[in-house]
């Protein structure tokens, strides 16, 4: 089967077709940039002008959409799936995968919003669609504390997260490319719920830097549901890949 990972080049991405080509199938890496490995098939294309797209998935049968945009969210995930969608009806793409966040619903954060009406417009389209939430990667719980920690601080907080191995959103994203359209299936999320403190606590332990405890409040709407569990499965998916403290220290030893 050939693929085109839009975003191919990202944290997300990447892993994908990492998991893609080790099950043999052709995949064609879709993004702005050419990817590091040059003997990946390339070809450019942008979401937020759709510029290239069509092109780009020429002779594809399936779409994985692995995207992210922290600006321009709503051009590139909104608007810019809407131009991907137009796109795959020419070229006749027969599966579209889309990627989500638990509880995106449920956060009054812009970002999640832009996922929600996202999800609106894949599951609203004509292309047959698969829809997978996943939680946040433990990537972006790095970054949000190496970052603090650049500030000798660590974030205090009872918000709850349950983050997960990139590599195994990776895996269900192409277990789905194989399964064809299913619509939505399954949340899944790292196997542990952890308040920021705790996570903070373990990038401390595994990093041995010495921080200074910063408590983090999230007023309103947004941190009561952070402080719920918004963000986890809650009983409701699957809990798969490896836990942080895990996979930090793996990290931390490459």
């Amino acid at each position: 089967m050939r693929i085109a990972v839009i975003g191919g080049t990202g944290v997300l991405g990447a892993s994908v077709v990492r998991e893609l080509n080790a099950r043999g199938h052709q995949v064609r890496v879709v993004s702005r940039s050419a990817p590091a490995d040059r003997t990946l098939e390339h070809r450019s294309a942008d979401l937020a002008t759709g510029s290239g797209l069509e092109s780009a998935l020429d002779g594809c049968d399936t779409v994985v959409d692995a995207v992210s945009a922290r600006s321009r969210t709503r051009s590139v995930m909104v608007d810019g799936v809407r131009r991907l969608l137009a796109a795959e009806q020419q070229a006749a793409i027969g599966h579209h995968v889309e990627i989500s966040i638990v509880g995106c619903d449920l956060v009054p954060f812009g970002y999640y919003h832009a996922k929600v009406e996202q999800e609106q417009v894949v599951t609203t389209g004509e292309i047959p669609w698969t829809l997978l939430r996943a939680s946040q990667f433990h990537e972006l719980v790095t970054q949000i504390l190496a970052l603090s920690a650049r500030w000798r601080l660590a974030p205090r907080s009872t918000a709850k997260i349950q983050p997960i191995d990139v590599d195994a959103v990776a895996t269900r994203l192409a277990d789905a490319v194989d399964n064809g359209p299913a619509g939505r299936i399954p949340d899944i999320a790292g196997p542990t719920v952890h308040t920021l403190t705790e996570l903070a606590d373990i990038y401390r332990e595994h990093t041995g830097r010495k921080l200074l405890p910063l408590p983090v409040p999230i007023p309103g709407r947004a941190g009561r549901a952070l402080r719920s569990g918004a963000l986890c499965l809650n009983g409701n998916g699957d809990a798969v890949g490896i836990g942080y403290a895990e996979w930090l220290s793996r990290r931390l030893t490459r």
